[in-house]
């Protein structure tokens, strides 16, 4: 009798035990701000704003994992951009991250919609933390660099001695009648951390016939000691055209923040090039934030970038960007903004 009893009152747990080795959780981020953009091209003039996303692109997520037992889990994860300022959300509902995969001592598998090697480096490199206008995320766009892969199989090392190895392969799902490749995208990056120290490379590929190959490269240095942190990096996108006509894109910045109970200072600097037309532009950020809560903090920023007479580049941040018109040659936007940011 107290054996089945016994037997009686493991099955009735066995429930339980599997909802403690299975997790889901909900979250997300609201930033939102008001500013004043002025993007001084001919026939324009400054106009007031209200911005979702100036420091954080704001989104919505749900993530998981399962104990599989031995070490292993599954996981998923998709995430969703969302619009503050008007409650719009992209046209692909989970635009962001959409993946599921596995994880043990070999490392990190998933499937899906997924961030490119190159974009853990480039986010590593960043100041501005991919947030504020004038970030390397102006780097990311139409005929740029790619920062997340679609249809894509991707790998990540567990640190081993500071090291992490990423490895991804994105597939352009071309027909099977195709004589050569179309649109796959293959990447592969080395990242060091130690001590505050940050160092990392790397390296994608994307087949863009019948035009050619574009070849995007980056690196990316960061150092923490005490209340400041240093970080700056440089990132390529090098497309190869079938008319031998050489438009190289390249992004340089350099940045420092100082923390000071509260509050944390923010200064960066951005230089972008495009070999086409020699065009230049160079930006400056200089960002605030004070931090509430542990989930809540309110910000202002000022951003500023001066193009020469052939560059046509814009600020651009987490989740916004000042529009120039395509002709608008050596227009100087800037910006000025501020806003709260809360993350559940």
């Amino acid at each position: 009798m107290k054996h089945k009893i016994l037997a009686i009152a493991i099955v009735s747990a066995l429930p339980l035990v599997a909802q403690a080795q299975t997790s889901v959780t909900m979250y997300g981020l609201i930033d939102a701000s008001i500013g004043v953009e002025n993007n001084d091209a001919p026939g324009e003039s400054s106009r007031t704003v209200v911005s979702s996303g100036t420091q954080s692109a704001s989104r919505l997520g749900f993530r998981g994992t399962e104990d599989l037992g031995n070490g292993l889990k599954a996981l998923f994860n998709i995430e969703a951009a969302i619009a503050a300022d008007t409650g719009a959300t992209n046209s692909r509902m989970f635009d962001r991250r959409a993946v599921v995969g596995l994880q043990g001592a070999f490392g990190t598998v998933t499937v899906g919609r997924e961030y490119g090697p190159i974009a853990a480096v480039a986010s590593a490199s960043d100041t501005l933390g991919q947030g504020f206008y004038g970030s390397n995320l102006a780097s990311f766009g139409t005929n740029r660099l790619t920062r997340r892969l679609d249809n894509s199989v991707n790998y990540q090392s567990n640190a081993l001695n500071g090291f992490t190895l990423r490895a991804a392969y994105g597939a352009g799902e071309r027909n099977e009648t195709d004589l050569q490749d179309t649109g796959d995208i293959t990447g592969v990056a080395l990242e060091y951390a130690n001590a505050g120290f940050y160092v990392g490379a790397g390296y994608q590929n994307r087949e863009d016939l019948p035009s050619g190959d574009s070849k995007e490269y980056g690196v990316g240095l960061g150092y923490k000691f005490g209340n400041f942190e240093l970080r700056g990096g440089y990132l390529a996108a090098d497309p190869e055209f079938a008319n031998g006509i050489d438009n190289k894109y390249e992004q340089m910045n350099a940045g420092v923040s100082y923390g000071f109970g509260a509050s944390r200072v923010y200064l960066n600097y951005q230089q972008q090039e495009q070999e086409l037309g020699d065009a230049e532009g160079k930006a400056v950020t200089l960002a605030y934030t004070y931090t509430l809560s542990k989930r809540t903090n309110v910000y202002a920023s000022y951003a500023k970038l001066r193009n020469n007479g052939t560059g046509v580049f814009t600020l651009a941040g987490s989740g916004n960007a000042i529009a120039l018109p395509a002709t608008a040659f050596g227009a100087d936007p800037q910006v000025y903004n501020i806003g709260v940011r809360h993350s559940f």
